[in-house]
């Protein structure tokens, strides 16, 4: 039975992805740092594996994949990297603490889970790690400035460990959603949700994790290292590979400002 390890896996679009693979079959990791999500998620669903994680920690990373493959026979598929902050604001108005907390969690933690979770991937054939990025990593965006520059962190992580992690086996890809109507996009304040609206779920985002697991032949060929959720994500995105720099950061000033 193929399994994924979820970071942030007990609400949002981690829960979302846990149910989604469940219900295809898989074994189920989902790992968090807030034990009331854990045990609703639990509750759910006994079936789900879970534990306590908090993803700035080398050490509780280790004691997490050696548990949950202790339930697989020390295989996993899928190395989900989905645990995320974003905490909005210009950079001057936000405390010291606030902005090491979000690259922590969203460049940090997402480093730390590739590292501690390549071993079990490349002893396991076909293995994907998942790195959430976001479609904030099209161009730096203001008023959540400190998140976007952890997702184009993402981006090129991705993209690194692709080359790097080739010969054993292991694909890497990373999901680029906008915004999705979860607790993330419902306490921030960003401009953006106003001019481009909160148009994706959850379940958006989790179908494109399921499909980028899966990838098409076409997918291998062109060594397809990222997937965008949604048509604004993949307008937005191919706009800014072909248009001048002045036009991309207009569209990217009305939008977020």
């Amino acid at each position: 039975m193929p399994s994924i390890f979820i970071s942030g896996g007990a609400a949002g679009i981690g829960l979302a992805t846990a149910k989604l693979f469940r219900s295809h079959g898989w074994t189920v990791g989902v790992y968090d740092i807030s034990d009331d999500a854990l045990a609703a998620a639990k509750a759910d669903d006994p079936e789900l594996i879970t534990g306590r994680l908090d993803v700035r920690d080398a050490d509780q990373w280790d004691t997490a994949l050696a548990e949950f493959t202790s339930h697989t026979g020390g295989r996993l598929d899928v190395l989900d990297n989905n645990a995320g902050i974003l905490l909005s604001g210009d950079v001057a108005d936000i405390s010291p603490e606030a902005i090491k907390a979000q690259i922590d969690i969203d460049a940090l933690g997402v480093t730390l889970g590739a590292r501690a979770a390549f071993g079990y991937l490349k002893a396991t054939p076909g293995s994907h790690l998942v790195n959430i990025a976001s479609a904030s990593a099209i161009y730096g965006q203001p008023g959540i400035a400190t998140y976007s520059a952890t997702k184009f962190y993402v981006a090129g992580l991705t993209e690194a460990l692709e080359l790097e992690w080739e010969d054993d086996d292991i694909r890497v890809v990373s999901i680029w959603p906008l915004w999705a109507k979860t607790a993330l996009a419902d306490e921030t304040d960003a401009k953006s949700t106003q001019t481009l609206g909160v148009r994706l779920t959850a379940d958006d985002v989790a179908a494109k994790v399921w499909e980028s697991v899966h990838p098409t032949t076409v997918d291998k060929l062109l060594r397809r290292t990222s997937y965008s959720v949604g048509v604004q994500t993949t307008v937005l995105g191919n706009a800014a590979k072909f248009i001048p720099n002045v036009l991309n950061r207009g569209v990217n000033k009305f939008l977020s400002q």
